[in-house]
C-alpha cells in the first residue's frame, strides 16, 4: 500500500536476509506451489533447499548447524515473504521448526541431543514436527491420553495424536504425553520419537480445507519403546515447557495473518482497479472505497501492534497475554479482511483459481491453532485487573 508507514523494526542486515529469502521463494517455491497444493505435501527436497540457503534454524547456534543469531525478526521474514507469494502452507511448514520445535531442542536438550538432532535438521535432512493435539484434546492439554510409562531404560509409549503438522514427512516428533498418574492433569513429559521406532506409524493424511500443501496427519503409538535418552527436559515438567514457548508459537501464527492481510488487500486493490462494472473500475463506487478504505486503516493500526509486539519478544518483555491479544486481534480481523475482499470479487471471488478464493481457505484455520481465539480470551481475562 502507497499508504504504509516506513517500519523500523528491521534493520540492514534483516534487509539484506529479506533480499536472499524473497530470491529463494520466487524460484524455488511459487513454481512448485500448485504441484506441492495437488500433492497434499512439499518436497522433501524442498526443506534440504531451505536448509542450504540458512532458512532452516536461523536461531540456532552455530555449533549445531544454525544460523546463531536468536533473533525472531529473522524467522518473521520468512514467514512473511512466504505469505507474500500466498504460501501459507509453505510457511507452516518452515515455521513448525523454526518457531517450534527448534526452540525446545536448543532449549530443553542436552548436548548429545542437540548435536545428533539439530544439524540434520537445519540442514533439511531431517523434517521435525511436534504432537500435542489429540482426538479428545485441543486446546486443553492437561486432558491428553497418551502416557508414557518408564521400563528400565526406556519409556513405553501408547496413544494417538491429530492435526499434526508435517506429519506424514516427520523423521522426529517431539511428542507430549502422561507421565504422571492418571488423576494427575500436569504431569505431563516430553519425548523425542525417531521416524524408524518399533510401534510409531501414520494413520491418513487429514484433508483440510485450506494449506492444501502442508500435510496434516494423524500419529500412532503402539508401546513404542522410546530411550530415556530421548525424554526433552525433566520428567513432569513438559506442561510448563509448552506453555513457554506457545507466546513464541502464537507470534509465529500472528505474524503469518499479519501478512495474509496485507497480500490479501493488496491483491483485491488490483482488480477492484481494473475490474469493469457498470462502466466503471469496482474500486471507483463510494461504498467499495470506503470498504478499501475502513480495511487499510485496520490493517495498518494492526501492523503498528504487530511489529511492537515482536520487538517486546525480542528483548524479553513480551508477555503471555499480549501476545493472546496480538494473535487474537490478527487472526479475528484476518477473517474480516479475507470475507470482505471476496465479496469485491463477486463472482470470481468464489473460483478457485483467484487468490482471493485461496486466501478465504488458508486464513479460517488461523482463529483455531495455537490456541482458538476463545482460548485466547481466557487469557487476556483472566490478566485484566
Amino acid at each position: 500500500m502507497n499508504a504504509q508507514l516506513p517500519r523500523t523494526l528491521f534493520d540492514d542486515d534483516h534487509n539484506a536476509f529479506r533480499a536472499v529469502v524473497r530470491e529463494f521463494i520466487d524460484g524455488e517455491v511459487v513454481p512448485h506451489l500448485d504441484r506441492w497444493a495437488a500433492d497434499g505435501s512439499v518436497d522433501r527436497e524442498f526443506y534440504q533447499a531451505a536448509g542450504r540457503v540458512g532458512l532452516l534454524g536461523p536461531a540456532v547456534p552455530e555449533p549445531y548447524g544454525g544460523g546463531g543469531v536468536d533473533d525472531f525478526r529473522y524467522s518473521m521474514v520468512i514467514t512473511e515473504e512466504l505469505c507474500r507469494v500466498g504460501a501459507n502452507a509453505v510457511s507452516m511448514s518452515i515455521g513448525g521448526f523454526n518457531d517450534l520445535v527448534a526452540p525446545y531442542l536448543c532449549g530443553l536438550g542436552t548436548e548429545e541431543q542437540k548435536r545428533r538432532w539439530l544439524p540434520r535438521a537445519c540442514s533439511g535432512g531431517l523434517v521435525t514436527a511436534i504432537a500435542m493435539s489429540e482426538p479428545s484434546a485441543g486446546s486443553d492439554l492437561r486432558a491428553i491420553r497418551t502416557s508414557a510409562t518408564p521400563e528400565g531404560d526406556h519409556y513405553r509409549l501408547t496413544g494417538a495424536k491429530t492435526f499434526i503438522s508435517n506429519g506424514i514427512l516427520a523423521d522426529l516428533v517431539v511428542v507430549a504425553a502422561k507421565t504422571g498418574p492418571p488423576r494427575d492433569r500436569d504431569g505431563i513429559s516430553l519425548f523425542v520419537v525417531e521416524r524408524d521406532m518399533p510401534g510409531f506409524t501414520r494413520g491418513r493424511k487429514l484433508a483440510k480445507i485450506g494449506l492444501d500443501a502442508q500435510d496434516t496427519a494423524e500419529l500412532f503409538f503402539d508401546d513404542v519403546l522410546v530411550p530415556r535418552t530421548n525424554l526433552l527436559g525433566d520428567e513432569g515438567r513438559g506442561l510448563s515447557y509448552l506453555m513457554h514457548n506457545l507466546t513464541t508459537e502464537r507470534m509465529s501464527v500472528t505474524v503469518a495473518a499479519m501478512a495474509s492481510m496485507e497480500r490479501t488487500l493488496h491483491h483485491t486493490l488490483e482488480y477492484t482497479r481494473q475490474r469493469q462494472a457498470f462502466g466503471r473500475a469496482v474500486a471507483d463506487f463510494q461504498h467499495n472505497r470506503f470498504v478499501l478504505a475502513e480495511l487499510a486503516t485496520q490493517i495498518q493500526v494492526t501492523r503498528v501492534f504487530v511489529d511492537r509486539c515482536v520487538t517486546e519478544l525480542v528483548d524479553g518483555t513480551l508477555t503471555p497475554e499480549t501476545a493472546a491479544m496480538a494473535k487474537l486481534w490478527t487472526t479475528e480481523l484476518q477473517q474480516t479482511v479475507v470475507q470482505r475482499c471476496l465479496q469485491l470479487y463477486g463472482g470470481y471471488g468464489y473460483m478457485r483459481e483467484y487468490p482471493i478464493a485461496r486466501d478465504f481457505l488458508d486464513a479460517r484455520v488461523t482463529t483455531l491453532f495455537a490456541g482458538t481465539s476463545e482460548i485466547m480470551k481466557e487469557i487476556i481475562a483472566r490478566s485484566l485487573p
